[in-house]
């Protein structure tokens, strides 16, 4: 049966007339046979770490590749390996690097092949016939490396650190010149050496922060303790006892926050000890279940035109590299993850005359240094929602909300109120400076939107996962802090509005009349604080939400060349631009005001069309917005160069083009899976609306999280829905379509 048009509806509801047959018996779609395509091979040995394959459990990363000789190398990663300036450029260091040997050598070539193999997020190198595969345990933080052969062989395993002390020349009284190099030297006079220790029959190093570090991070130890079951040896260098078709070692990394030196030998090999106790087939098998769950959560597989291949391999290495990293003590570094590696051409600061001075330097190295930007984190953890990769938000709630609470004594200190935020640049553990009115503006100076974007971003948290103590325990914490602050730190005018001003508009306006960004996120984030279930919150909570809410101003709004747009600032446009942004538009993203099926549309779409920058890639917004106006063909471009942006060095094709940031980098991968996910569902409230900006030549197969716990699967084809299975059934009844799609035939 051929549904009717609808007739001059911006979206046709389709309750019962829904395709059935998905939900009436029809095989499930099982995404594992076409996640296989998407497995990366190569066929050729790398060069070195520009190279590698990226493997990780969410707290280790890998950097994995293999040399001319066939020796498997690797760098290793880890959420909070950080040294003693955390907030620097060397501020999360690698743990080290590792590389293995076969003896007698397996010939490479021309059988050679390196696969990652994504639904079991393991790495195969086959050179000849020996078999080596190199897995990070999904449930451990352990690194396993096996190797199998039909001829005998030893492996060797030796330590690649380039912060040990150069040796001194003698001759000369001090550091050998042969041996001082970018990848091998210690940037900073306040980061010390490696210690290596000589234990027997064990790889054991350690990096303790000196007595120069930073306050934060001044007793943390980091490091790995190496061990196999027939691997000999001392110092920096195991060899098997003897030559066997099977060899097998495990590294176990551990960061220590408090302690001694000693503690932490003591606690690594306690961890050692607990982590051979398991056999490793076991573990394998529960690490494979992992990511098999993984997988199974959710997927977007397109076909159509030459560009759903190569976007859907964006999007799907995208989240893979998310999850590696996504699961470790802190957040995703924006600026490279766990990923970076050595550059042998990096700005590493400016000379007098503002020029970049450019170096090699170590993977150990980071532009835009340790700590975290609030724009540029976000786009790795907005996608999580509709992906239902809800275990991987959670490192960064719990290191925003210990940010909140750090801060609420300085908020007091300063401006003698309640209430707290977040900077948009900080460390880990929060850092607010004062800003008294007559300050002069600043980049990030009198910037305040960032805590309003993260309780939006929770609220839709909770909306997905009916999570009530997550309400109690994480996001009224921050959120109420954060209005809390908005509402006293400001005067109100004579109307009796509240008065943000000096307050900036995002980057891009210093110290303006109540700016865009954050009166969209105010009037986004009360309503919702206000409808929260009624056990979660006090009366007096809402009356104050509810009297804060009476008390915003308008949005800022203006007239350009005769059509009616959002401005980003109340009053004369006359504030010089220092950045590339639009903070208009933060109306539509991230604080959903605009959109297909809301009020204004036309408004919002003029908005977007008159907005001064316009450009994509990195940390760019114009994809996402786009989709939130149900604009196809501006969203297909941009999602398409952010899903493809591939950085020309590297060989992976989802390490990122740095753009603003560095390699490689996290924002253009996340906004594109955002703005996929967007241009096939959006959701708000109860309701589901798909196809909002879908572009008539890609079909997909897709499953995607909604709010009430829901899961929405199925199918489109030529623009119109072929197979739909929603999850509580009763759900089908608030899914919509946009009108602009072709009916659905059942």
């Amino acid at each position: 049966m051929i549904l009717p048009k609808p007739r001059l509806l911006v979206l046709a509801v389709l309750a019962a007339s829904l395709p059935t047959f998905a939900q009436s018996g029809a095989k499930p779609f099982d995404p594992v046979p076409t996640l296989s395509q998407y497995d990366v091979t190569w066929t050729e040995p790398g060069r070195g770490p520009d190279d590698s394959m990226p493997i990780g459990n969410g707290d280790l990363g890998l950097n994995v590749w293999t040399e001319p000789n066939g020796d498997l190398v690797f760098y290793i990663g880890k959420s909070d390996a950080w040294t003693e300036v955390p907030s620097g450029s060397y501020g999360l260091a690698k743990i080290a690097g590792l590389r293995v040997s076969l003896e007698p050598r397996p010939a490479v070539l021309p059988t050679f092949s390196q696969t990652l193999h994504l639904h079991t997020s393991d790495i195969t190198i086959r050179e000849g016939v020996t078999l080596l595969r190199i897995w990070a345990d999904a449930n451990h933080p352990a690194i396993h490396v096996e190797a199998t052969s039909p001829q005998p062989v030893k492996m060797r395993v030796q330590l690649i650190d380039w912060r040990e002390r150069p040796p001194v020349n003698p001759a000369e009284g001090g550091p050998d010149p042969e041996d001082i190099s970018p990848w091998r030297s210690l940037p900073d006079g306040r980061i010390t050496a490696d210690t290596i220790e000589s234990v027997p029959n064990a790889l054991e190093w350690f990096h303790h922060n000196g007595p120069k570090s930073d306050i934060h991070v001044g007793k943390y130890t980091w490091g790995a303790r190496v061990t196999g079951p027939s691997l000999v040896g001392t110092g920096k260098e195991l060899i098997s006892s003897h030559a066997a078709q099977s060899q097998q070692f495990t590294a176990v990394v551990l960061t220590s926050t408090e302690g001694s030196e000693s503690a932490w030998q003591h606690n690594i090999r306690d961890l050692a000890s607990t982590v051979a106790a398991q056999p490793l087939q076991a573990a394998w098998k529960a690490h494979a279940s992992w990511w098999d769950e993984f997988w199974h959560r959710s997927w977007i597989f397109l076909d159509g035109d030459s560009d759903a291949q190569p976007v859907t391999q964006g999007y799907v290495l995208q989240r893979y590299v998310t999850a590696a990293a996504g699961r470790g003590a802190h957040a995703i570094k924006f600026n490279g993850s766990l990923f970076v590696v050595d550059n042998p051409s990096a700005s590493v600061g400016r000379d007098a005359n503002k020029k970049d001075i450019m170096a090699a330097v170590s993977a150990d190295f980071r532009s835009w240094g340790g700590q975290y930007w609030f724009q540029n984190t976000r786009p790795m953890y907005w996608p999580m929602l509709a992906a239902g990769d809800f275990d991987l938000m959670h490192p960064l709630f719990h290191q925003y909300l210990g940010e909140i609470r750090s801060n609420e004594a300085s908020v007091r200190q300063y401006y003698h109120h309640d209430g707290s935020y977040f900077a948009e640049t900080s460390p880990w553990w929060g850092n607010i400076n004062n800003y008294p009115f007559d300050k002069p503006g600043m980049y990030t100076d009198f910037y305040f939107t960032p805590v309003l974007e993260l309780s939006m971003m929770m609220l839709d948290y909770f909306a997905d996962t009916a999570d009530k103590a997550f309400v109690r325990d994480t996001l009224l914490p921050i959120a109420s802090q954060g209005v809390t602050f908005f509402a006293q730190h400001w005067p109100h005018d004579a109307d009796g509005k509240l008065l943000l001003d000096p307050d900036n508009s995002i980057e891009m306006y210093w110290k303006v009349h109540n700016p865009a960004p954050d009166i969209a996120g105010l009037q986004a984030v009360l309503p919702r604080l206000i409808a929260l279930p009624a056990d979660l919150t006090s009366p007096i909570q809402r009356t104050q939400w509810q009297t804060l809410l009476s008390q915003l101003p308008p949005l800022p709004e203006g007239d350009r060349n005769g059509t009616r747009i959002l401005l980003p600032y109340t009053g004369s446009q006359t504030q010089p631009s220092h950045n590339s942004e639009n903070p208009e538009l933060y109306a539509i993203y991230p604080f959903r005001l605009f959109g297909v099926g809301k009020p204004e549309l036309d408004l919002a779409k003029a908005s977007f069309d008159a907005r001064l920058i316009k450009t994509t890639g990195c940390w760019v917004q114009d994809p996402i917005q786009a989709a939130y106006l149900g604009l196809t063909e501006p969203a297909k471009k941009d999602v398409t160069f952010d899903l493809t942006r591939k950085d020309k060095r590297l060989k992976f094709p989802a390490f990122w083009d740095p753009g603003h940031d560095y390699l490689p980098d996290e924002d253009n991968g996340g906004n594109g899976q955002n703005g996929l996910q967007l241009m096939l569902m959006q959701t708000e409230g109860k309701r589901i609306l798909l196809l909002p900006a879908w572009p008539s030549d890609w079909n997909a197969d897709f499953k995607l999280h909604a709010p009430m716990q829901t899961t929405v699967e199925g199918r489109v084809e030529n623009g119109q829905i072929v197979r739909l299975t929603v999850t509580p059934a009763p759900r089908r009844a608030d899914v919509e379509i946009a009108a602009h799609t072709k009916p659905m035939y059942e």
